[in-house]
């Protein structure tokens, strides 16, 4: 492929990431014009760029889908009810309120995206704070942590998480039984830390609970059919994949899309179009040209000399590999959105694997579908940790972080770039540790 091409592909991809980084244009701007810019100066054809979305259609499916899922049942109130039930539960005392804010949010974001459940949670948080007496921005901070690190529970509790496992085809339910307990690892980590993280609410006494709104939940019978949908989402991704016909996470997420509308439309709480409408389409396409630009550097050849690079530092030490890995990845997911980040590194990883002889030339192909080896998948797994907890570090470092910061100056606070580094650093750092200790305890020693 001729150099000018790499170049182009290279300059783009980086220009982009710093958009996004410096927040001058909105991230889903700067991935839709880098990707124009693409086919426009011919690196590829739209064909080609077209051919990359559809590889990733798995994972777009699967964000679509528990979107929809989400936003079908949002008029049931449920989500304002939980919130309401988080203050409760804290009896008066700081200290229950931090773990209850624990409490309520790493079930969600167990299985929903985080930045979809802080959408639908943080903005209760400053008014129930405000009613007890309570700065909301450290309130807010802490959900940020826990939903990144909830995410790490589930293979669909985060984007970065998918991605990786559908990159090495694991199943949801292999998922559950290997790396689960690192996301247990994560929220032990932030829950450690509180008092030293926030002292000053959880030695507090609050004030007075009387006076606090008390939501209600509409359309019970409706919230309780739902319920079983979510049921019958969930036992689908534990079982879906291990029946005589498989079925995808993907594939189960478009369906209990699919009947939440139905059920949504039919019992007329909410009409289809309204749904639709609030799907964040703006985060579906970032992704679409994300995953362009990726192929942009792969198809000019960007990613196989990266590769080159790593099997020299290296070599065949995976030990040495996944633990570099898990703290390089988290470190520069800190201050890049760890999505591109994933992207990027997926066929990094894999050509590096090839060229220093851990696997064969096969796992290059777009539609494998077979298992790695056992040996080499440390490597991803480390990258999965390092991804995903890199997030905590800084304000820019995933998106359920931009969600709440723009949460909080709607209502008259600013979470700023220097404030969260004081709380997300320090959490970041025990994170990568915690999980580096456990990778190399559960799959390298």
């Amino acid at each position: 492929m001729e150099n000018w091409q790499a170049i182009v592909a290279a300059m783009t991809f980086v220009g982009v990431i710093i958009l996004v980084m410096t927040e001058w244009v909105h991230l889903t701007i700067a991935a839709f014009l880098g990707a124009l810019l693409l086919i426009f100066s011919h690196v590829m054809s739209l064909n080609e760029a077209v051919a990359y979305i559809s590889k990733s259609h798995g994972t777009l499916a699967l964000f679509f889908g528990v979107m929809v899922l989400v936003r079908a049942f949002e008029p049931t109130n449920i989500f304002a009810y939980l919130a309401t039930q988080m203050v409760l539960l804290a009896k008066g005392e700081g200290k229950r309120l931090l773990l209850g804010i624990v409490a309520i949010t790493t079930p969600i974001c167990a299985v929903l995206p985080n930045a979809t459940t802080v959408m639908l949670l943080a903005p209760l948080i400053p008014p129930m704070a405000e009613e007890i007496g309570v700065d909301f921005v450290p309130l807010l901070i802490l959900m940020v942590f826990v939903a990144n690190s909830a995410g790490l529970l589930t293979l669909v509790g985060d984007p970065a998480t998918f991605l990786v496992g559908d990159a090495i085809n694991i199943s949801f339910t292999d998922y559950l039984g290997r790396l689960s307990l690192g996301g247990v690892v994560a929220i032990a980590t932030v829950v450690m830390m509180l008092p030293f993280l926030f002292p000053k609410i959880w030695n507090m006494k609050l004030a007075s609970l009387d006076n606090l709104p008390h939501p209600t939940i509409n359309h019970p019978r409706v919230l309780a059919l739902g319920a079983g949908i979510v049921g019958f989402v969930l036992t689908f991704f534990v079982v879906g994949e291990s029946l005589p016909v498989p079925i995808s996470p993907a594939a189960v997420a478009l369906m209990g899309a699919a009947l939440a509308m139905l059920l949504a439309h039919h019992s007329k709480i909410d009409t289809v179009n309204h749904i639709l409408r609030d799907v964040d389409w703006s985060t579906l396409l970032f992704f679409m040209c994300i995953f362009v630009l990726i192929g942009g550097l792969e198809k000019t050849g960007v990613i196989s000399g990266l590769s080159g690079v790593f099997s020299t530092m290296l070599g065949t030490n995976i030990a040495l590999g996944s633990i570099f890995l898990l703290f390089f990845v988290g470190l520069v997911s800190s201050v890049v959105p760890n999505i591109p980040l994933v992207v990027a590194l997926i066929p990094l990883l894999k050509e590096y694997m090839v060229n220093v002889g851990l696997a064969g030339s096969e796992v290059l192909n777009p539609g494998f579908q077979g298992q790695f080896p056992i040996a080499v998948l440390p490597l991803f797994y480390a990258m999965m940790f390092g991804a995903t907890l890199g997030g905590n570090g800084t304000l820019v470092g995933a998106s359920s972080n931009i969600v709440a910061a723009g949460i909080a100056e709607q209502h008259g606070k600013r979470i700023l770039f220097k404030t969260f580094l004081h709380y997300g650093i320090p959490v970041m750092l025990m994170q990568l540790v915690a999980a580096a200790i456990y990778v190399l305890a559960r799959f390298l020693i």
